[in-house]
């Protein structure tokens, strides 16, 4: 009888040692455990900002853009930037996961890579925010901040359209054509909205590619690198144009329209084509300015950090944010609620009131 009675008084002991020590481990590991709601509140708490690179000037401003706001309403931020690498940035997401992040704002890489750090940050209720590029193929991201993507792209074509004539011009126009990295989702509407509008116009014959290197995969620029847009368009020159005139280049965005530039101030000598952009890097301003690009697409990060900011308060508080599109960004595991800023064109003629006088930039850094 003694023995039985010493053998369920170990058992018991054990068993509260064990649960003791499993509530220890719950308490350390830095967040809330699979299947609890971690009690948030608007204001308060630490949000981890993931950035893609540091090595695109519009990154930079995102970032700060989003630290300096956040931090306005109340939150403790840790922002960090993965220098375009996919371990650095799945290695800065753990971190932030197991630092006791609240909710994570993520600009991605890659948005097919990330799938193990979120499904943690899934299992511990840590909400998700994707940032301008779509995270794709998992049911961790509640919300998508953006700007209008295919608007982009298509503002970009109907400039093009406009500043050829196309509509009373009979042609042919040669033109070239440079969009983003594969795994961004966003090349897939930057490109889509701007072909939509330039593809019937190639189809007629009034524009030529005389490259002839017209699908998406065949104009993108890994990593939108500055350096491989401009090595792309050496080739194209020195296969295509040496004894032709080339009247306009779509280009995305500014790094990649930064290499063709590049490109032609070293190897063209015919009459300066049309060229597209978008963000309004600094470069890039200046040679709007200097006559050397003809547009970029002004997405001010100020109203996207803003927005994003937004949705932040309305998750810790509990309650759904905002949107204005529940139809068009599908991740691959259904439709992500999306808030979309609007885009402007910034040319020669406006870039004082949408870059200087919005305080945007000081004047002396377009000088």
């Amino acid at each position: 009888m003694k023995n039985r009675t010493k053998r369920l008084l170990a058992i018991g002991l054990i068993a509260a040692m064990t649960a003791s020590l499993a509530a220890c481990t719950s308490e350390g590991s830095g967040g809330a455990t699979s299947g609890e709601e971690k009690e948030t509140e608007a204001g308060t708490g630490k949000i981890g900002v993931a950035m893609p690179t540091k090595d695109l000037q519009r990154w930079n401003q995102d970032g700060e853009n989003m630290k300096k706001q956040l931090e306005e309403a109340g939150y403790e931020v840790d922002l960090q930037f993965a220098n375009n690498d996919i371990a650095t940035q799945v290695s800065q997401i753990e971190n932030m996961i197991s630092g006791g992040c609240d909710l994570l704002v993520i600009g991605s890489i890659d948005g097919e890579s990330l799938g193990t750090p979120l499904a943690t940050a899934e299992e511990q209720n840590i909400p998700v925010i994707s940032y301008d590029r779509l995270i794709m193929n998992t049911t961790a991201v509640q919300y998508y901040a953006t700007f209008d993507n295919y608007l982009v792209g298509q503002k970009q074509g109907e400039y093009l359209v406009e500043a050829l004539d196309l509509e009373n011009q009979a042609g042919p126009f040669n033109i070239e054509i440079f969009t983003g990295d594969p795994g961004d989702n966003n090349v897939n509407f930057f490109f889509g909205g701007a072909m939509d509008v330039l593809q019937p116009y190639i189809d007629e014959g009034k524009l030529v590619v005389q490259s002839g290197q017209t699908t998406k995969e065949q104009c993108a620029t890994a990593d939108w690198s500055t350096e491989k847009a401009q090595s792309r368009m050496d080739a194209i020159l020195s296969s295509n144009y040496a004894d032709k005139q080339l009247d306009a280049v779509l280009c995305s965005n500014d790094s990649t329209a930064l290499g063709v530039e590049n490109s032609l101030e070293a190897n063209y000598t015919g009459e300066w084509p049309i060229i597209t952009g978008q963000d309004c890097d600094m470069p890039n301003v200046k040679n709007i300015v200097a006559g050397k690009q003809a547009m970029s697409v002004f997405k001010d990060t100020r109203l996207l950090a803003e927005q994003t900011v937004k949705m932040v308060d309305a998750i810790m508080g509990g309650e759904e944010a905002e949107v204005n599109d529940t139809e068009s960004y599908d991740n691959g595991t259904g439709v992500i609620p999306t808030y979309l800023c609007e885009p402007t064109v910034v040319t020669i003629d406006n870039y004082e009131e949408m870059l200087i006088d919005s305080g945007y930039y000081e004047a002396s850094d377009i000088q």
